[in-house]
């Protein structure tokens, strides 16, 4: 295995400077709004800088909040030893896995179409949270080739995807809890109502099959792109595996479908990661200097995406042919490159979190009250399906056991399961204050307490504690989906890191000074020592974005990691952190377009 790595940064910063923030500005249910903020500064509320003996500095949090929160504390050395870690077990897991790194036959050629693709596409995107239908339209290059010097080369990217007649429908607890046949006659009924809104808007355009390319954001088995049998779902939904997605799919359409209205073709499944990734690679187009890397997905749930040489997959696993932009392949070529759905946060991945200990007992107790207890531990300690109820566990053990406040006096949301949303705590915080006047009042506000006459009140010196409480499971989450990050990235040799044994020493300049039995390498791009500046990742999920800082702090962290593996050398790439909002439902537009257009060349 080669395991060895280079820095990451944000994308307007010049080689060499160090990351010092980004701006969030959420949408989640709560109208708050939160600032600007440094990772760097925010980081320091719960992690430990080291020096030479690994003496952590002092905490910005009161002696009993760090001690409190002591188990979720993480460092620089210890996620770049996780990074290390799962590096290994992501190697192995492509290897050996049947559960997780699933292959999705089409090669990193057509997740990196030209751009010729022109034509309007039916396209759905089924999460964990929410159904959304529309069309995706795909411009072409020629409709916008003469609007590259006006508007620059991003703009122009992204300017060739247009979305028209979208809808987006909630998949409610009843939905998750249905038979499948039931859950897929309601996704049929949404699919057919906006088609139906495309009948009267283009009349006589739309053909008599509509060309669809479905993201699904549960694992699958593909053995050709326009099929896939479903896997178990997890995030709260009780459908039972080995079902036919495109049969169920269909079948539901049909249900609902008025004899006027064109039928559908499935021409594309892909997993949600993997539409992220043909959406960010199509719109953010690699050069000489920076290439779409991999698809990272925070939202719900947590999943990345990356192209992986049919060498590096078990034989059972590797289908037997894989789309290619001349048609398909079946001459097994071991250096292929092809998609893979990680499903990185699977059971799989958990020895390198016992390992370093990142597993709490908070984490324990949120596992075996889940509905699939040690089915997914990286995503319950980084995801937005759980963190709220993590955070809830949290707090009622502070107020119960060192507080020693009686259960029966508590706010109720904070003595029932799931009572605290990971929306109010990832939005919780006094950065607010513009719009609320404090911690306190928005605790009263959101957490109200108990209507009976000894019922036990908010206090100032509490509320600051569960802000404390938020931000240490907002950072520790941000440090292991870095490490995910870097160690993916090595796994698919983008990058390189060492297994040497690493002594970290944080010098006061504030840069890190390594030594190790190794020298890391360069990085190789494709194989190749090719001179590249930016290794993109392509992200999505309202968590990562509005979770407290959970998005600068992650970037801060893919700065430490990298810089602790290779110092501040000119090198290697950074890996950057590179907004892909919505790429589930344009992914899966872009890839429908591209099939169909192979199809036609064909």
């Amino acid at each position: 295995m080669s395991c060895k790595s280079p820095p990451a940064s944000q994308p307007a910063l010049p080689k060499g400077s160090k990351f010092t923030g980004l701006s969030s500005t959420p949408s989640w249910s709560l109208d708050f709004e939160l600032s600007s903020c440094s990772p760097l500064l925010s980081m320091a509320t719960t992690r430990q800088s080291e020096d030479s003996s690994s003496t952590p500095t002092s905490s910005p949090f009161p002696s009993a909040s760090s001690s409190f929160l002591a188990p979720l504390s993480i460092s620089t050395s210890k996620i770049h030893s996780l990074a290390r870690s799962l590096c290994s077990t992501f190697t192995s897991l492509a290897a050996n896995s049947q559960e997780q790194f699933l292959p999705t036959p089409i090669s990193d050629s057509v997740l990196r179409p030209e751009g010729d693709e022109s034509g309007r596409y039916l396209a759905i995107d089924i999460g964990g949270t929410n159904l959304r239908v529309g069309f995706i339209e795909l411009l072409g290059s020629d409709e916008t080739s003469s609007e590259t010097t006006a508007k620059g080369e991003d703009a122009v990217e992204r300017s060739r995807v247009q979305r028209h007649l979208e809808k987006s429908w909630p998949i409610g607890e009843q939905l998750k809890h249905n038979k499948a046949e039931d859950l897929f006659a309601w996704i049929g009924k949404c699919i057919a109502e906006v088609v139906q809104d495309g009948s009267l808007a283009w009349p006589g355009d739309l053909p008599h099959e509509i060309p669809l390319g479905i993201t699904f954001s549960f694992p699958m088995i593909q053995h050709t792109l326009s099929e896939a049998t479903l896997m178990s779902m997890g995030k709260g939904f009780q459908i039972t595996s080995n079902l036919d997605l495109g049969r169920l799919l269909l079948e539901g359409y049909e249900k609902s479908r008025d004899l006027s209205l064109p039928r559908i073709k499935i021409t594309a499944i892909v997993n949600d990661a993997v539409a992220t990734l043909v959406s960010f690679a199509y719109q953010y187009r690699s050069n000489a200097r920076r290439k779409a890397a991999m698809g990272l997905i925070v939202g719900t749930g947590c999943n990345a995406t990356i192209p992986l040489a049919l060498s590096k997959l078990h034989p059972k696993k590797r289908p037997a042919k894989v789309k290619v932009l001349d048609g398909e392949t079946e001459d097994g070529d071991q250096n292929l490159k092809i998609a893979v759905n990680t499903e990185w946060t699977i059971r799989g991945a958990a020895d390198p979190l016992h390992e370093l200990d990142f597993i709490t007992r908070w984490d324990e107790k949120l596992d075996a009250e889940c509905d699939a207890p040690g089915f997914q531990p990286f995503e319950y300690m980084t995801a937005g399906r759980y963190l709220g109820e993590l955070g809830r566990i949290i707090i009622l053990e502070y107020l119960t056991r060192t507080l020693s406040i009686p259960e029966s006096t508590l706010p109720p949301l904070l003595t029932q399961r799931h009572g605290l949303t990971t929306t109010f705590l990832g939005n919780l915080g006094p950065h607010l204050a513009a719009t609320e006047p404090s911690l306190l009042k928005q605790l009263e506000i959101g957490i109200p307490p108990s209507t009976e006459g000894d019922a036990w009140q908010w206090t100032a010196e509490v509320a600051e504690m569960v802000y404390d409480i938020a931000k240490a499971i907002q950072v520790r989450a941000a440090g292991m989906t870095a490490a995910a990050v870097i160690a993916l990235l090595a796994c698919a040799e983008e990058i390189h890191i060492s297994s040497a044994t690493t002594t970290t020493q944080h010098l006061p300049n504030g840069t890190f000074a390594t030594t190790s039995e190794s020298a890391s390498e360069p990085a190789l791009i494709n194989g190749t020592k090719e001179a590249i500046d930016e290794l993109m990742v392509g992200y999505t999920g309202g968590c990562i974005v509005h979770f407290q800082d959970y998005l600068a702090d992650c970037q801060g962290f893919l700065d430490e990691i990298m810089e602790v593996e290779f110092g501040r050398r000119d090198d290697v790439p950074r890996v950057v952190l590179m907004p892909c909002h919505d790429g589930g439902i344009i992914g899966a537009g872009i890839l429908a377009g591209t099939v169909q257009s192979l199809a036609h060349d064909g």
